[in-house]
């Protein structure tokens, strides 16, 4: 089987996760990593049977695609060089710290015929992966994605670092972007937002989002609801809960135990099902560099375009413009 080389800019606590697994993919051979802190890059290329490179240009002379996971402040410079090398780019998110940083990555791409994918990673939780079984047309989404204070990350708002994920979401299951946004934040232990709460209007969809990096506990989860269902994702356990109304006629064997109660309509009864359909397992990391190494490959389109991740970053720019606009 064809490897593609892959070296690794970046072995903080993330970085270090991604060079372990790039190390297991089949498609891939690992050649190195580089970081800042040489003595960190040593210690993990050591531990991986690869070579600690000096620097990111050196590193880029011997391979065919990098994966950069260091500070989003970086992002943009060390893609653009890796690109202007025709080398392909796996970019944790957020894509870049701007808008107009993350359209000329886009350009660039298209431009040198690389393959240019951002580390959206919830669009590979196999929670996620299981709603695509039933048919969505939401009129109400809520999410709450609450995570522990780590020293980690600092360098944006909890809005980039952490809401991110469900913007991009929202916006991958709406396929357009929000008619109005309004906003909520505080900036508590960082001199960035720590704490934030959103709501987005869309043609027929009202969307309410908190995030926050102040939590005792990790909360990651995602409800839809529609005429007819209710969808409850829970991200961190990987779980789907649906409870959706269906014509009596239809109510197989498998949901009697799981009935809930029915409706009667004219002439029509409809059952309340309760349903937790089985999610496949895997690593969603190692499932989005599976298939970053496939679009190189195979000739595939990104799986999570630069163009979606740009969207996503176009969107909490327009949040925290709002947040701040309140908070004059």
């Amino acid at each position: 089987m064809e490897q593609v080389r892959i070296g690794v800019a970046g072995v903080g606590h993330l970085g270090r996760i991604h060079a372990r697994l790039w190390k297991q993919q089949p498609a891939a051979r690992l050649v190195g990593v580089y970081d800042i802190d040489q003595e960190r890059a040593a210690e993990i290329a050591a531990a991986l049977a690869v070579k600690a490179f000096p620097s990111f240009s050196a590193l880029l002379q011997q391979v065919d695609a990098v994966a950069i996971v260091t500070p989003t402040t970086t992002h943009y410079t060390l893609a653009k060089e890796a690109m202007e090398q025709g080398k392909h780019c796996f970019i944790e998110k957020p894509i870049t710290s701007t808008y107009a940083q993350a359209q000329e990555l886009a350009a660039l791409a298209v431009q040198q015929r690389v393959v240019l994918q951002v580390g959206h990673i919830e669009r590979f939780n196999p929670a996620l992966q299981v709603l695509k079984q039933y048919e969505l047309h939401p009129v109400f989404i809520e999410a709450h994605r609450l995570a522990p204070f780590k020293p980690r990350s600092l360098d944006v708002s909890v809005v980039f670092d952490l809401m991110i994920h469900d913007l991009d979401i929202v916006l991958w299951l709406l396929n357009q972007y929000p008619k109005d946004v309004i906003a909520n934040g505080v900036a508590v232990l960082t001199p960035y937002t720590d704490i934030a709460n959103v709501r987005l209007t869309f043609d027929r969809t009202v969307v309410n989002l908190t995030a926050s990096r102040l939590s005792r506990k990790v909360l990651r989860k995602m409800r839809i609801f529609q005429e007819g269902a209710y969808f409850s994702v829970d991200f961190a356990d990987q779980q789907v809960e649906v409870y959706r109304l269906m014509p009596k006629q239809e109510v197989s064997p498998h949901h009697l135990a799981r009935i809930l109660g029915s409706i009667e309509e004219g002439v029509e009864e409809r059952t309340i099902v309760y349903e937790r359909p089985e999610t496949p397992q895997g690593n969603p990391l190692l499932l989005e560099q599976q298939v970053f190494l496939e679009s190189i490959l195979q000739g595939r389109p990104p799986a999570v375009s630069a163009e979606e991740a740009a969207e996503a970053l176009r969107l909490a720019e327009d949040i925290e413009r709002a947040i701040l606009e309140r908070s004059i």
